[in-house]
């Protein structure tokens, strides 16, 4: 088995042209790292200046002193991100801005430099390296009608490796996805995992064959394994996942051949995993917050950086071969994870497990509310043309003998059309506002 195409990659950028690639070689670079962008930080953003002060931070010699830097929150970027830009506007190539999760408040907005985006499409052209080969085309079911977008940006590391490409943009319509697609016949589809299932499942109920599909990369999301597997089944072929965010740099980290984990960027992102109530280091293995630092970054550096995702660090190395640490299956955000009456936790990885193993299931909408005085999780299927009353079925039996569900009301509503939301999912806590 091949090992990880990062190994090139992370070698290059740390100088070491032994592979594998050894964990002292990557915590040797990564510490000398941590120390020069501390040291830049403190020189170039009057956040971080002021923050590292008032935290007694004089200099971090290495990977050691990383507990100690303080943590960066959602809530200071956007309240004071300009402040964190360590480099003149004119040297700012591109600016990504998220709008406030809530109905007020000030955007997310980070900052790139050229040579930021450079590093980006490296690690997109040398990670696609296990899934297209010269000659062959790529499907990107993803944003990018904008220069850098995260479609863009694939498409040009494509390029590089004479690759040929097409942009879709998310999908809302599977149908017509699934015919366009049958007419590019494309070897590699990439994009959001419930998208890239309600095509696969559309253009199999309308006997439409979109070829002969090489491999698929999943991301911008969190990936069933019961939603894996069936793309798997109905594509027959292999599934790759990413994970990244557009604080990572858009890219974050692929799995190889083995698919045990996802293999991080370490030469540009350090990850940890931190419990994220007391803020402690938590050991590989153990679930907590993902954090990162991001070792390279010029324009917007961000020095461990919550990212409320909900994951942890695999112990070892990866069967095939490499020491690059590999992240397991995020299982999504935490403050999605909700609490029920009855004390459990239900997060909507919960739920997905369970509906897309539903063969006629496309998507699916779900909040928690009070009906009638009853604490109610409400479902809103879109489901295959015919298929509802098979999926309504297999549903209430799923959900009905899921130990998290006991003493829950469900109910079951259909959406009408095969329309799927084009965005990241959630599981809506209404509760509140549907009190009698």
């Amino acid at each position: 088995m091949k090992p990880t195409t990062l190994e090139t990659l992370i070698g290059r950028t740390i100088g070491s042209t032994t592979q594998p690639l050894t964990r002292s070689a990557i915590e040797t670079w990564q510490g000398e790292r941590l120390h020069s962008l501390v040291a830049y930080c403190r020189e170039h953003s009057s956040f971080y200046r002021h923050k590292l002060a008032a935290a007694g931070i004089a200099t971090v010699r290495g990977l050691p002193d990383l507990p100690t830097l303080p943590l960066t929150s959602e809530a200071e970027l956007r309240a004071h991100g300009p402040d964190m830009v360590c480099v003149n506007q004119d040297a700012v190539a591109r600016i990504v801005t998220l709008p406030s999760s809530g109905t007020t408040g000030p955007p997310k907005r980070i900052c790139f430099t050229e040579k930021d985006l450079e590093r980006t499409l490296d690690f997109f052209h040398i990670g696609m390296q296990h899934l297209a080969d010269p000659g062959q085309t790529v499907a990107i079911l993803l944003p990018g009608a904008t220069p850098d977008s995260t479609g863009h940006l694939l498409a040009r590391s494509l390029e590089r490796m004479q690759v040929a490409s097409q942009i879709f943009g998310l999908v809302t319509d599977p149908e017509q996805t699934a015919r366009t697609l049958a007419q590019l016949r494309p070897d590699v589809l990439v994009g959001f995992p419930v998208q890239l299932l309600a095509v696969a499942r559309t253009a199999a109920h309308l006997g439409v064959s979109l070829g002969k599909i090489r491999s698929v990369l999943l991301c911008s999301d969190f990936i069933p394994e019961s939603l894996s597997r069936q793309l798997q089944h109905l594509l027959g072929c292999e599934i790759f996942t990413h994970y990244g965010t557009v604080e990572t740099g858009l890219g974050g980290g692929v799995d190889c051949a083995a698919h045990c984990g996802t293999h991080l960027r370490e030469a540009d992102l350090l990850f940890e995993i931190i419990d994220p109530h007391t803020t402690t280091p938590l050991p590989k293995g153990e679930w907590g917050e993902i954090v990162f630092t991001t070792l390279t970054r010029t324009g917007m550096p961000l020095l461990r950086y919550r990212t409320g995702d909900w994951g942890r660090l695999l112990p070892g190395p990866c069967p095939c071969g490499s020491a690059i640490q590999r992240l397991d299956r995020v299982l999504g955000r935490i403050n999605q994870i909700r609490t029920l009456e009855n004390g459990t936790r239900l997060a909507l990885h919960h739920l997905d497990e369970l509906l897309f193993a539903l063969p006629g299931l496309l998507d699916f909408k779900a909040s928690l509310i009070n009906l009638n005085g009853q604490e109610t999780l409400q479902l809103h299927l879109t489901t295959l043309p015919a298929s509802s009353d098979e999926v309504r079925q297999g549903a209430a039996e799923a959900l009905a003998h899921h130990p998290l569900l006991q003493g829950l009301t469900v109910t079951l509503t259909f959406e009408p059309g095969t329309t799927i939301h084009p965005g990241k999912r959630t599981l809506a806590d209404n509760r509140k506002d549907t009190q009698p």
